[in-house]
């Protein structure tokens, strides 16, 4: 079996050689003498040679220049083909480009600006999809009242993850301090639909959740009925060592006697 082999060219010496010509391009596009050491050559085809210059600005650390010169086949003179500022390693480089609905967090919507959503947002439903007992949804939808778009499966899936795994969520210092839970408070107000299950909103104006929305078994110290004073603390009965010495009863008429002898003495 033969086997096919892709004949790779030795670099053109005239081109390999044109480091001063090389130098000068890249002194063009950059301020003369921030063209560093020369750090190589690099062979890209018949006649094509890649010729690399540190960067000595300071805006551009691990960046380096990259001249490519080349020349006609059979001419002898050698002339620059491109000059660009390359990468190398460790420069720094600007992250990767994203869209700006990739690149939007929760709270940079600022007074004015606006968040077009996008048609096919899985977030969201037709208005007609929504299902209530209490509204007789069809008629809303038929004059033309109801919302065009409500939220999907989907989208309530993502809002239940995202709050239960916020700050109003169980897995917080303070719902682990809480004496219980906010699905037994009285200020609790469940939630409408089917997140009425695992959320309601705060409406005790001295929690730190008031007017938030958090789960069920979220917590803090404001709950309707935790106790206001503390329990009071039982005081201990004092514990007398009585193992060192015996207990004896005192004889009072012995002792007034003998007192009244030593006084006739004296």
């Amino acid at each position: 079996m033969s086997r096919t082999r892709a004949r790779v060219s030795a670099p053109d010496q005239a081109c390999v050689a044109a480091v001063d010509l090389a130098r000068a391009a890249a002194e063009e596009l950059a301020r003369p003498g921030e063209p560093g050491e020369h750090l190589g050559y690099e062979g890209e085809g018949d006649r094509i040679v890649t010729h690399y210059f540190a960067c000595l600005d300071r805006a551009y650390r691990g960046w380096r220049w990259a001249v490519t010169v080349t020349r006609a086949s059979r001419a002898k003179k050698v002339t620059v083909s491109e000059a660009v500022l390359l990468p190398g390693s460790g420069a720094l480089l600007a992250p990767e480009w994203l869209p700006w609905s990739e690149r939007l967090r929760p709270g940079d919507l600022g007074v004015g600006d606006l968040l077009p959503t996008a048609e096919d947002d899985d977030r969201l439903a037709p208005g007609f999809t929504e299902t209530d007992d209490d509204t007789d949804r069809q008629m809303v939808f038929e004059y033309g009242l109801g919302r065009a778009r409500v939220l999907s499966a989907i989208g309530r899936d993502r809002a239940a993850r995202r709050w239960h795994a916020g700050e109003h969520g169980p897995h917080t210092p303070i719902a682990h301090a809480a004496p219980a839970q906010c699905s037994t408070c009285g200020f609790y107000w469940l939630l409408a639909g089917e997140l009425r299950l695992s959320f309601g909103v705060c409406a005790n104006e001295y929690a730190p959740d008031d007017g938030r929305v958090v789960a069920a078994d979220h917590g803090c110290g404001a709950h309707s009925e935790a106790a206001v004073l503390p329990a009071p603390v039982e005081q201990a009965i004092p514990i007398l060592d009585d193992l060192g010495y015996d207990l004896m009863e005192e004889e009072t008429g012995s002792v007034d006697a003998s007192a009244s002898e030593e006084l006739g003495h004296s």
